[in-house]
């Protein structure tokens, strides 16, 4: 039975005479005659796995197919589970757009990218608002430069019809930098916030006192007067 095109060949199903190696701890063992390696895997209670086919010669690795296959078939089942959740996300602007509008979009358009969405910034030009394809253009260096701390630039800027265009795609390294320095910042903010505390003030109270020997010239007054009266 032959095997189908993107069905992956082992052991005896490569039909090829010579084949390139790689051991099961990937140590490269050179080219070799297949049906010797193909004896090399058995005894090692392994397969021998074409993992390049149109390498020259192709290129074949011992392992244990059941694993491989299923390494494989979960790599491939991420890769399209990622495919399927990233989306194209779209965000337009118009030559006049003003600053707190550019400012607005521009944040929506760099949670898209940490969420890790590929972006495009479009200006839309209307009527006589092509002869401004400068301002468009300027507008649209202003938005990658928001967005160069979380994305690298896939297309620059281009003009098709009347829409002037420009793509980015997240780039992991800065977008986990960008989370980690707002981490800290945060981080920073609490903890001032928390140490912050209300100024104790000390209120100096009058000593109202008297003093001793005025106190007792004060009785003894009294005292006379009593004497007096009586």
């Amino acid at each position: 039975m032959k095997d189908s095109k993107n069905r992956t060949r082992i052991n005896e199903g490569i039909r090829v005479r010579e084949v390139r190696v790689i051991d099961e701890h990937g140590n490269q063992l050179g080219v070799m005659d297949t049906h010797q390696a193909v004896r090399t895997a058995r005894e090692r209670n392994l397969d021998l796995i074409e993992i390049s086919p149109n390498s020259k010669p192709p290129v074949c690795k011992i392992a244990d197919f059941g694993k491989y296959n299923y390494e494989k078939q979960k790599k491939e089942k991420e890769q399209k589970k990622h495919k399927s959740t990233s989306q194209v996300k779209e965000i337009r602007f118009h030559p006049n757009t003003d600053t707190h509008d550019l400012e607005f979009k521009s944040r929506h358009l760099k949670e898209f990218l940490i969420q890790g969405h590929k972006v495009k910034a479009t200006v839309i030009f209307i009527g006589r608002m092509m002869v401004h394809q400068d301002i468009g253009r300027r507008l649209l260096d202003s938005v990658l430069e928001k967005l160069q701390e979380v994305g690298k630039i896939e297309q620059p800027p281009k003009l098709e019809g009347r829409h002037m265009t420009t793509m980015l795609i997240p780039d992991k390294k800065k977008i986990d930098q960008y989370l980690k320095t707002q981490r800290k910042a945060e981080s920073l903010s609490k903890k001032e916030t928390a140490n912050k505390t209300e100024p104790e003030t000390k209120i100096e109270t009058e000593n109202k006192t008297e003093p001793e020997n005025k106190v007792e010239s004060e009785i003894k007054k009294e005292s006379e007067t009593e004497n007096i009266n009586k």
